[in-house]
């Protein structure tokens, strides 16, 4: 399973009564981060989930309300006696916005494996796998180079008996097989395939900000569980002014939302004017029924649809 928290929900700045967006992901203890304005690490710990795991940070983009609080929240991980590398990924550039914020914070206990992706607007999305998390970024449409982050956690097929039986594999080499291992014994190689049936059904979670909407969003996002997408303006009023910035109304994110198909959609990265979104969430209900305004702190665990059905 899953865990899913949305750290913050604001954009430009961090108020009192709203942290700055950001995304936390739990999967098997691991934790991989989406964005780190200033003040992130305080919302961390009132989440209470730790610091320690955190493996992964991805980065949108390089405005300051996305990556100012790196250099705090790496000093905060190192005193919770972490020592392990920490993967930092983003846009080109990040190798010396990262350097360059940390110049504050010197006394990190552990190595930063750094990782820029191309950036070509228009260009497939590219995928890696670190860890726990196998991650696609794709290029958006924002005044800087801005990536939309999707993250999918596939699950092997199910232990066939008779695969195993007719492939010959022999007993002793079931137990790793299952684990995705790769078997030899007596010469011979033997494959998770050769027990295992076809894969099911992954859980994928999307996070987009920061960007006007794009042709590649609705395939990027397609059948998502979960897809965390930014509204930094709820009446069309405004729609001219997130034109003029790169941003989207909550309309265009449920648009999004339908097109791709996806389960559920939060809105975040809301406008410091916009004190109350919830109040103009049936806006966007009207075109995406299963759409919530975000809130700090809002947690959701995802689990795999047959664990669902076999808890019923």
């Amino acid at each position: 399973m899953l865990d899913v928290a949305l750290l913050g929900t604001g954009g430009m700045m961090p108020l009192p009564n709203r942290f700055l967006t950001s995304l936390l992901l739990r999967f098997n203890g691991r934790m991989l981060m989406v964005d780190c304005g200033e003040c992130t690490q305080v919302t961390l710990k009132l989440l209470g989930w730790g610091f320690k795991n955190i493996d992964i940070i991805c980065f949108t983009h390089f405005h300051a309300d996305h990556i100012a609080g790196l250099p705090g929240l790496l000093l905060t991980v190192g005193n919770s006696d972490r020592t392990e590398p920490v993967w930092l990924v983003g846009p080109p550039g990040l190798r010396s916005v990262a350097e360059s914020l940390c110049v504050i914070a010197q006394d990190i206990p552990f190595p930063l494996e750094i990782i820029e992706l191309p950036y070509t607007r228009s260009a497939p999305p590219e995928t890696l796998a670190l860890g726990e998390f196998l991650i696609s970024v794709c290029p958006v449409d924002h005044r800087v180079p801005c990536f939309a982050y999707s993250m999918e956690f596939k699950r092997a097929g199910r232990f066939d008996m008779a695969r195993a039986q007719d492939n010959n594999v022999p007993l002793a080499a079931w137990n790793r097989l299952q684990k995705n291992e790769t078997v030899t014994i007596d010469g011979r190689v033997f494959t998770p395939d050769m027990v295992l049936g076809p894969p099911r059904k992954s859980i994928k979670t999307s996070y987009c900000t920061d960007t006007r909407p794009v042709a590649l969003l609705k395939d990027f996002v397609r059948d998502s569980d979960l897809f965390i997408c930014e509204g930094l303006y709820a009446d069309t009023e405004k729609l001219p002014k997130a034109v003029a910035h790169k941003h989207m109304i909550f309309q265009e994110a449920a648009r999004i939302a339908r097109a791709a198909q996806v389960k559920e959609l939060w809105l975040t990265h809301f406008s410091p004017s916009l004190t109350a979104p919830e109040s103009f969430v049936n806006a966007a209900r009207d075109i995406f029924p299963n759409t919530t305004a975000g809130k700090d702190r809002m947690t959701k665990t995802i689990r795999y649809e047959e664990d669902d059905v076999e808890s019923k």
